[in-house]
């Protein structure tokens, strides 16, 4: 269920995406998405469509979002 998440992130938003944790469980995975911008609005619009594309997997449990901002 990890490949078409972050392929379709990758190819949909081009966004950098990776499962980043949890690599040998077969039921839970950590993902990684990044979007690089030179304006902040811009980057917040990709990430919440990238977070709204992960939540319409119906057969996923999302646990958590983070979100980290980089200068």
């Amino acid at each position: 269920m990890v490949k078409p998440i972050v392929e379709g992130a990758h190819r949909r938003f081009a966004v950098a995406s990776a499962e980043v944790d949890h690599h040998d469980s077969l039921r839970q995975a950590t993902l990684g998405m990044a979007c690089v911008s030179s304006d902040a609005s811009h980057a917040s619009r990709v990430i919440d469509a990238v977070e709204r594309f992960v939540w319409s997997f119906p057969e996923v449990e999302v646990i958590s979002c983070r979100r980290e901002w980089m200068r």
